[in-house]
Formats: structure tokens, C-alpha cells, sequence
């Protein structure tokens, strides 16, 4: 649940800095398996009573926008008629939605390696919603990269979250070393200075960050240092 939580601050912070300038928008990041529909990773500012009742009572399944979204790969609006067409209608769910304001949106979708279902959904019930519209559909490209950068960040966090699940029995997943290396690089030390306090040579310093990359599986030493205050893996040193 910690990891859950921290995967959950990384994801909103990127995508709220992201939309800053559209103005107050109200979204929904969302993660479905396809393989298990139960299984569901979400990020939004919906209203929390909503979010609430739509996983408990598991509306992932009759949703018409995730129905729709499995079948697309392209954005799409959507109010209570979005599958009317099809011969279905969705009264009671729309009638609950519309109570919270989230009965008319936009939603850009994307299906990942992982069998997974990614949307990132805007609601559309305000007096901007003609605005908010028009810059949606305006900024769609760059909206549909963000959602595949936000969700890239988001399996490499989910990844290691599952890693660091695994390997809780251990209490940590660097040694002593590392952690050392990790923390001193985190508060902002560098290698020669981290050398001196450590009493150990900066090729050594090297030797051992490159070690810390290879076991988070991030591409650098400041991505590494990043992911690791964002996940809270570094142990303070006395």
C-alpha cells in the first residue's frame, strides 16, 4: 500500500504539472488488465465519493467508456448515449455518475505491452466545457504522449514496487554500500565528496551507483537517485 500510495503522488504530481496550463481540469489516469478486469490502478481528482462507489461496487466492467476504450485506439468523446447505437444504454450508471458530475467527457486511450488498458479521461460537466473541448481536441497528440510518458514512468514505478514486495523479507534491496552511495548522492554530495566521507576512492563510488542502476533498471545514476527518494528506498545514515 506505501509503494501504492508513493506510485500514486509520482503519477498525479506529472500529470497535474502537465495540464497547469488548461486550467483546472478534472482527469482520471486509469490501469485495467485485460486479463483481470478486477485489477485496477487509478490517479484521478474525481470526486472521491465517486471513485469510491465505482470500485466498490466494480463498474469497471460495465462501464460503456472502458467498453468503448478497448475497442479504440483513438481519443473519443463521451455522455450516457456514447453506445446507444450498439442498442445499449446505461441509465442507472449515468444517473449515479451525473450526480457527481462525471457523465460527459473525453478520453484518450492506449493498450500497452503488458495487456493492460491505459485511459487518462476528462469530464466535460461545466460552463467550459465547450474550452475545455475544443483545447483537448486542439492538443490531442501532445495529450496522447503524455498519457504514453506518464504510463511509461508508471510501469517502471509498478515494477519496482513489485521487486521491492519480493524482496521485503531482505528490509533492503541495496547493501549497506549502496544505501550509503545513495544517500549521500540524494542529499546532493558528489562522487569525490562522497569519497572523502566515505574513505573509499570515486572510481569505487562509480563502481557501486552503477550497480544501484542496474538494480532498479533506470538508465542513469540521477534517475536512479530520483526513483529512489520517490519510493522512499533509501535508509538514512546515522
Amino acid at each position: 500500500m506505501e509503494y501504492e500510495d508513493n506510485i500514486s503522488s509520482v503519477i498525479s504530481k506529472r500529470l497535474e504539472a502537465a495540464l497547469h496550463d488548461f486550467g483546472e481540469l478534472i482527469w482520471a489516469y486509469v490501469v485495467l488488465s485485460k486479463k483481470d478486469m478486477s485489477c485496477i490502478f487509478g490517479v484521478t481528482n474525481y470526486p472521491g465519493e465517486w471513485v469510491k462507489q465505482y470500485k466498490e461496487k466494480g463498474l469497471q466492467y460495465t462501464d460503456p467508456v472502458v467498453i468503448t476504450a478497448l475497442n479504440r485506439l483513438t481519443p473519443f468523446a463521451w455522455d450516457e448515449n456514447l453506445m446507444a447505437g450498439a442498442g445499449f444504454r446505461f441509465p442507472e450508471l449515468f444517473d449515479r455518475a451525473r450526480e457527481f458530475g462525471v457523465a460527459n467527457g473525453y478520453t484518450f486511450v492506449l493498450h500497452d505491452f503488458n495487456n493492460n488498458l491505459v485511459t487518462l479521461s476528462f469530464t466535460l460537466n461545466c460552463e467550459r466545457k465547450a474550452e475545455i473541448m475544443q483545447a483537448l481536441i486542439e492538443n490531442k497528440g501532445d495529450i496522447a504522449l503524455l498519457l504514453a510518458s506518464v504510463h511509461e514512468t508508471y510501469l517502471t514505478l509498478a515494477s519496482l514496487s513489485e521487486k521491492n514486495a519480493a524482496d521485503s523479507e531482505k528490509n533492503s534491496r541495496f547493501t549497506d554500500r549502496e544505501n550509503e552511495i545513495l544517500y549521500w548522492a540524494s542529499v546532493g554530495k558528489t562522487y569525490q565528496e562522497t569519497g572523502m566521507i566515505l574513505g573509499i576512492k570515486t572510481c569505487t563510488i562509480k563502481f557501486h551507483m552503477s550497480n544501484i542502476v542496474k538494480k532498479l533498471g533506470v538508465a542513469n545514476a540521477r534517475h536512479a537517485i530520483r526513483l529512489g527518494m520517490e519510493l522512499q528506498l533509501i535508509r538514512p545514515v546515522c
